[in-house]
C-alpha cells in the first residue's frame, strides 16, 4: 500500500471513529429498566444501575446481571437474585425479608416488562417475586426463553403462555403454582425445554405435552400430578424424562429411542418393565425405584450399550435374574435391593468380579452369602402391597391442603398467601421425619469408575444452569499467565498450604483476582486427569466458588495442575463465627442464610449431577463469603483428583499405598453437623469436636444448657422455636449411626423452615416495636 493510500485509510478510520453511535439504547427502554428495578425493590443485582449516566448497555454483565441489546432495544435480560426460595411465612400482610414488600404488584411488574417488546431472553430467577403469572405475559411474543425459578408464583400456570410461539424454554422450578396444566401447550411448536419442578401442580399429565415433537428436556418432579402417563414414543426428540416424586398410577409408558435419562422414581407405577426398554440404547441413567413393578426385569436393560446408572429398587420385582446376565460396559451403579428375586446373583453383578461396578441388593431372597435378605418364603408370598413413601394419612393431609388452597384462592388472595405459605413450610418440616433415608454411596469415588464413564457422564442440571448464566466460561490458562499473575509464585502471594496443595491469590491480566490452587502429582496419568477436570469444571452452582480454568504442566509421574478459581473476598465463615472479630461475627439470620446457601450447593453435588460428588472437604474454613455475604463453598470435588492419586499409589507395595486404598469416604452429613454445632456455639478447637458432643450435645436440651454452651449472638438474636428446629437436625447429623442421619433435602428443608420461622419472629419483633414507638 502507498502513502497516499495510507493517510486515507487513517482518515478514514478516524472519520468513523467520530460519526455518532446509532445502537444506544432508546431513552424508553432506559426508562422501563430503571421502572423494573424499582418495582423489583432495588436488588444488589441492578446496583450499578444507579447512578451510571451512559449507555446503561455497556455495563459489564456479571454472575448475577446480564443485560443484551441489539440495535437500540433490550433482547436479553437476566437477574439471578439471593431470595431464599420455599421459605415464607406470610403473617397477616407483614412479608419476611425473603419476599419483595406486600406493595409489590405482579400485574404492574409484568405490565411495565411488556414493554421489552424485543425481549427474547428473560431469567428473572431468586428475586422474591410473589403473586400469580398475570396471562398478559404473552404480550411478550419475542421470547425464546423464559426462566422464573425459585420465586413466589402461586395459582395456575396460565394457559396464554401457550401463545409465545417462538418459546423454546420455559423453567418455572421451585414456585407454589397449582392447579392443573393448562390444555393447549402443544401450539409451543418451538419448546425444547419445559422444567416445571417442584411446585404444587395437580391432574394428569397433559395430552398436548406428548405432542410438542420439538422436546428434549420433560421436568415435573415434585408436584402431585396423578393419573396414567400416555405413550411418549412420538417424542423423537426427547433426552430427558424426569417426572420423580408424583402420583402417576399407569403402566410405564412407550418411549422414544433416543432417551438419555429417564427418572420415574417415587411414584405408583405398577405392571412390567417392558422389553421395549431392553431397546433403549441411547440410555445411560433409568431410575425407577419406589414403585410398583412386577415381574422379571427384562435382561436387556443391564446391557444397554450406554447404560451407566440402573435403579430398581424398592419395587415387587420378582423371580430370578439370569444366569448368563451380562452387564454393559459402562455400568457404574446398579441397585435391585428391596425387591423379591430370587435365585443366584448374576456373576456379572458379583462385586467379586467387578471393580468398577457398585451393586446394591439387600432385601430379597437371593442365595447370597453374608447379605441381608429375606426367607425365600417371603419372595413367593404375595406380600402386602409396598406403599409408596407419602401416600396414606401423608398423602390425605397433601390433598387437604392443596384442595384448601384452591378454596381460599376462590375467596381471597390474602388469605392464600397467609395459608398457603405457612401450611407448606410446617407440613414439610413434620413430613421429613417420615422421608425414608437414601443411602448416598453411588459417589464418583465410591465406584471405582472408569475414565469412559467420566467422559460420558450426563448432567441433569438445568436448574444450576439457570442459577450460573453469565459465569465465565471455563478455560484453559498457559503456564507463563499464571506466572504473571503471581509474580512466578511469589511467597508474598501464598494465602495457604494443606492437604490438596499450595493456594495463591493472583491477578490476571484483565485485571480479575483469582486464587490459584497448586497441586503436585507424582503419579497420573494425564489423559484421566484432563477427563477429571472437564468433570469437576461442569460443577457450577451460585454457591459454588467458581472454577474459571486450570493449566497442566508436565507429563505423566511428573504433572502438576494449577486450578484458577474466581477469589471471593470477605473471608471465611469461621472467622465470622470467632470472638476475635466481634465486628464481623454474624447475627443467626445470616447464618442461617449461609448455611441453606451451602445446603443447596451441597445438595447439587449430591444430586443435581450425575454422578454425583460426595467426600466435599466440609468445614467452616471451606465456606467462604462474597462483599454480599453470599456463601461460596471450596474445595467441592477435589476427591475426583486425589482419588486418581492415591488409586495409582495404591498400586505400590509400601504402607502408604495399603493405608490409601483402605480410606473411607467422608459423609458430607456428617461434617455439616460440624458446621452446624460450629454455627451454634462457635468455633470448635480442632480434634476436639468429638470429645465435645459427648460431653455437651446434651446440655442443648435445656434453657440453661443453652446458656452456658451457645454463642451469646445467637442467644441474642433467635428465637427458640428456630434454635430449636437447628439443634435437632443438628444431632441428627452427627449420629453416630450413619444410616440414621438425614439426607441433605431433609438437612436443607429444616434449615429452610429455620429461617422462615426466624423471619416472622423478626418481622413481629419489629412491629411490636414500632407499635411502641
Amino acid at each position: 500500500m502507498g502513502v497516499s493510500g495510507f493517510i486515507v485509510l487513517v482518515v478514514l478510520s478516524w472519520s468513523l471513529s467520530v460519526i455518532p453511535r446509532t445502537h444506544q439504547l432508546q431513552a424508553s427502554q432506559t426508562q422501563v429498566l430503571l421502572q423494573l428495578r424499582k418495582h423489583l425493590e432495588y436488588p444488589p443485582a441492578l446496583g450499578a444501575w444507579g447512578n451510571y449516566s451512559g449507555d446503561i448497555c455497556s455495563i459489564p454483565s456479571s454472575p448475577h446481571l446480564t443485560l443484551t441489546c441489539e440495535g437500540n432495544s433490550v433482547t436479553e435480560l437476566k437477574i439471578m437474585g439471593d431470595k431464599t426460595s420455599k421459605i415464607v411465612d406470610f403473617s397477616g400482610y407483614g412479608v419476611p425479608n425473603q419476599t419483595l414488600s406486600g406493595a409489590f404488584s405482579v400485574d404492574t411488574f409484568v405490565t411495565t416488562l411488556t414493554r421489552l417488546t424485543s425481549l427474547r431472553v428473560l431469567n428473572l430467577v431468586s428475586l422474591g417475586i410473589w403473586g400469580p403469572i398475570p396471562d398478559k405475559i404473552h404480550r411478550l411474543y419475542s421470547l425464546e426463553l423464559l426462566d422464573l425459578s425459585s420465586n413466589y408464583f402461586f395459582g395456575p400456570v396460565p394457559g396464554q403462555i401457550s401463545r409465545l410461539s417462538r418459546l423454546q424454554i420455559l423453567a418455572l422450578d421451585g414456585n407454589f403454582l397449582n392447579g392443573t396444566l393448562p390444555g393447549g401447550l402443544d401450539s409451543l411448536s418451538n419448546l425444547t425445554v419445559l422444567s416445571l419442578k417442584n411446585n404444587r401442580l395437580v391432574g394428569p399429565f397433559p395430552p398436548s405435552i406428548s405432542r410438542i415433537s420439538t422436546l428434549t428436556n420433560i421436568a415435573l418432579s415434585k408436584n402431585e400430578l396423578s393419573g396414567k402417563l400416555p405413550d411418549l414414543d412420538g417424542l423423537a426428540n426427547l433426552h430427558v424424562l424426569d417426572l420423580i416424586d408424583n402420583h402417576f398410577d399407569s403402566e410405564l409408558p412407550i418411549l422414544p429411542k433416543g432417551l438419555i435419562t429417564l427418572l420415574l422414581s417415587r411414584n405408583s407405577l405398577s405392571g412390567s418393565i417392558s422389553k421395549q426398554f431392553g431397546e433403549l440404547n441411547q440410555l445411560q441413567h433409568l431410575d425407577v425405584s419406589f414403585n410398583l413393578l412386577t415381574g422379571a426385569p427384562p435382561s436387556e436393560i443391564f446391557s444397554l450399550p450406554n447404560i451407566s446408572y440402573l435403579d430398581l429398587s424398592s419395587n415387587m420385582l420378582s423371580g430370578p435374574l439370569p444366569g448368563n446376565l451380562h452387564c454393559g460396559s459402562k455400568l457404574g451403579f446398579v441397585d435391585i435391593s428391596n425387591n423379591k428375586l430370587v435365585g443366584l446373583l448374576p456373576s456379572c453383578l458379583s462385586t467379586a468380579s467387578s471393580d468398577k461396578t457398585v451393586v446394591k441388593f439387600g432385601g430379597n431372597c437371593l442365595s447370597v452369602d453374608g447379605t441381608s435378605q429375606h426367607h425365600e418364603s417371603y419372595c413367593k408370598g404375595n406380600g402386602a402391597a409396598r406403599k409408596k413413601p407419602f401416600l396414606g394419612i401423608e398423602l390425605g393431609v397433601r390433598i387437604a391442603i392443596v384442595g384448601g388452597a384452591a378454596l381460599v384462592i376462590t375467596i381471597f388472595v390474602l388469605g392464600l398467601i397467609c395459608f398457603c405459605r405457612r401450611s407448606h413450610s410446617k407440613r414439610t418440616f413434620v413430613q421429613q421425619h417420615h422421608l425414608p433415608k437414601i443411602r448416598q454411596d453411588n459417589s464418583l469415588t465410591g465406584m471405582g469408575v472408569s475414565s469412559e464413564f467420566l467422559a460420558n457422564a450426563r448432567f441433569i442440571a438445568e436448574a444450576a444452569k439457570v442459577g450460573t448464566q453469565g459465569s465465565p466460561a471455563h478455560r484453559l490458562f498457559p503456564l507463563e499467565e499464571l506466572r504473571d499473575a503471581t509474580n512466578y509464585f511469589h511467597p508474598s502471594t501464598l494465602m495457604g498450604e494443606g492437604s490438596t496443595g499450595k493456594l495463591y491469590k493472583g491477578r490476571l491480566e484483565s485485571g480479575t483476582h483469582v486464587t490459584i490452587r497448586s497441586l503436585a502429582l507424582k503419579r497420573c496419568s494425564i489423559h484421566n486427569l484432563r477427563l477429571r477436570l472437564d468433570w469437576l469444571s461442569k460443577l457450577q452452582h451460585p454457591h459454588l466458588v467458581g472454577l474459571l480454568g486450570h493449566c497442566i504442566d508436565g507429563e505423566d509421574s511428573t504433572a502438576r495442575v494449577y486450578l484458577v478459581n474466581e477469589f471471593v473476598p470477605s473471608g471465611n465463615y469461621r472467622t465470622h463465627l470467632s470472638e476475635s472479630f466481634p465486628e464481623k461475627v454474624l447475627k443467626w439470620s445470616d447464618r442461617l442464610a449461609i448455611l441453606i446457601g451451602v445446603a443447596k450447593a451441597v445438595h447439587f453435588l449430591h444430586t443435581g449431577v450425575i454422578p454425583g460428588s460426595f467426600n466435599n472437604r466440609l468445614k467452616t474454613n471451606n465456606i467462604l463469603l462474597d462483599e454480599h455475604r453470599i456463601a461460596k463453598l471450596s474445595d467441592y470435588g477435589m476427591s475426583i483428583l486425589t482419588d486418581e492419586i492415591e488409586k495409582l499409589e495404591a498400586k505400590g507395595d509400601g504402607p502408604k499405598s495399603r493405608c490409601s486404598s483402605k480410606k473411607n469416604l467422608e459423609d458430607d452429613v456428617y461434617n455439616f453437623g460440624f458446621i452446624l454445632l460450629e454455627s451454634l456455639v462457635g468455633p470448635i478447637v480442632t480434634g476436639k469436636g468429638e470429645a465435645f458432643l459427648l460431653n455437651e450435645m446434651a446440655s442443648f436440651g435445656s434453657q440453661d444448657g443453652r446458656r452456658r454452651i451457645v454463642d451469646p449472638i445467637v442467644l441474642m438474636t433467635s428465637s427458640q422455636e428456630s434454635l430449636t428446629i437447628v439443634i435437632s437436625i443438628t444431632k441428627k447429623c452427627i449420629h453416630p449411626d450413619p444410616s440414621s442421619r438425614p439426607s441433605f433435602e431433609d438437612v436443607l428443608w429444616n434449615l429452610q423452615y429455620a429461617a422462615q420461622v426466624q423471619a416472622a419472629a423478626d418481622a413481629e419483633q419489629r412491629s411490636d416495636a414500632t407499635s411502641q414507638s
